[in-house]
């Protein structure tokens, strides 16, 4: 397997870090917008394996062209959402697999947001699902730890832990601290207020995709492994356009441990007008200067990657499902826990983003071996869970079960 990873940020160079562990892949091209970025990524992990080379995510006749210099089988998209459609479509040009970890934009309803979706995340990926089955053609989308991961716990849990699955509601949260910074996201920001501003969306039974108003439906979910207790709300997620396609469930949700400062911080930017994206002209040292609000947010705010050293704490993804198992009603948070302390000493990654990169590598694995096997545009769920575990837990970082007392059922999602 020939492999283009596209992007050497935080988790891009832990992606390097974690595959070149690793024998399934024959070569692993590096290529950045910033070339030094790239050299730097290749250069730590010391295997003739990989190489760098420069490329423009904008551009899909740019990638297309070094899919092809390159001999590439395989794209992974390791760049914020914003460049996903021109790598998908470069991809599907090429034809060559393709892999992403987040997923082609949502766009707000026009009219009612916080009632009925308007393009929902992965939309205009799963639009050209056709065209790639056609071809033959694989793009694994949403397969990093949230969305991934956790979908590949949600796909377990219906194949192996209950008859009967009320819901499916995937819960992230941390204990992380970071010495030095009042406020310091542990993961890409311009991502973060995409997600967190955003209508959430829901899904149920008989009423399909609707969405709710930013940060709703509070509540205190006890996270394993001494996190402790962390109030999660509701946010704008792909596991929730993803799950109901291919996992029987009554309700999907997802829901993220921000605590209250941090939310209060992503109003303030939003009531400000620093979340939007649309450029606006400010005035610079050489004359007027075309910027967007979020992108001089970004560039103020250090660099997640290189927060590892400062970070203290542990981060956990994880998937609470909610059902029936042998006639008994059963609970379960089916978990994966990272110490910032561990993947620090080991691999040299922050934990958040490792967390992040172990996931792509494993499914390219699997892929690699002909174990996941697919054509057209398929999220996780869409393929057997208990290799992806198993294969996670030979990396070194095995996930947990942890059962819990079964609440009672609202009304309304109670089985017929």
């Amino acid at each position: 397997m020939r492999v283009l990873l596209l992007g050497a940020g935080g988790v891009g160079t832990a992606i390097t870090r974690i595959a070149a562990r690793r024998a399934f892949f024959d070569e692993m091209v590096v290529a950045d917008y910033d070339l030094g970025r790239a050299q730097a990524a290749v250069t730590a992990v010391r295997d003739a394996r990989f190489r760098a080379e420069q490329v423009n995510a904008a551009d899909p006749a740019e990638i297309t062209a070094l899919i092809r210099r390159t001999g590439a089988d395989v794209v992974l998209n390791a760049v914020d959402p914003r460049f996903v459609m021109p790598i998908f479509d470069a991809a599907h040009a090429a034809g060559v697999t393709y892999l992403d970890m987040a997923m082609s934009l949502s766009r707000p309803h026009p009219d009612t947001p916080y009632a009925r979706c308007g393009v929902k995340l992965g939309d205009d990926q799963f639009a050209r699902d056709g065209a790639w089955a056609r071809d033959g053609r694989l793009a694994l989308v949403g397969m990093g730890v949230e969305p991934g991961l956790s979908d590949v716990f949600a796909r377990h849990a219906a194949d192996a832990l209950f008859d009967d699955i009320d819901e499916i509601g995937v819960r992230d949260g941390a204990n992380l601290t970071v010495d030095g910074h009042e406020f310091a996201p542990s993961f890409n920001i311009w991502t973060t207020i995409e997600e967190c501003l955003n209508p959430p969306v829901v899904w149920e039974a008989g009423r399909g995709w609707f969405t709710t108003a930013p940060f709703s439906e509070p509540e205190v979910f006890d996270f394993p492994e001494g996190i402790g207790p962390v109030q999660c709300v509701n946010v704008e997620h792909e596991e929730v356009l993803l799950i109901p396609r291919w996992v029987p469930a009554r309700r999907v949700t997802f829901k993220y441990g921000l605590g209250e400062e941090f939310i209060r911080t992503l109003r303030m930017l939003h009531q400000i007008g620093l979340d939007r994206t649309d450029k606006i002209i400010v005035p610079g040292p050489s004359g007027p200067v075309t910027v967007s609000p979020r992108d001089v947010v970004a560039a103020t705010l250090p660099d997640p990657a290189t927060l590892g050293a400062r970070m203290r704490g542990k981060t956990c993804a994880g998937t609470w499902v909610r059902g029936t198992f042998r006639g008994a009603p059963r609970e379960v948070y089916l978990y994966h826990v990272v110490d910032n302390e561990w993947s620090m000493s080991e691999y040299g990654c922050q934990a958040v983003v490792w967390q992040t990169a172990i996931n792509p590598v494993i499914a390219l694995e699997l892929l690699a071996s002909g174990t996941w096997t697919g054509i057209g545009v398929l999220g996780p769920e869409a393929f057997p869970a208990r290799p992806f575990l198993d294969l996670l837990t030979a990396y070194g970082s095995p996930w947990g079960l942890q059962e819990l007392t079964p609440a009672p059922v609202p009304a309304g999602l109670q089985a017929a």
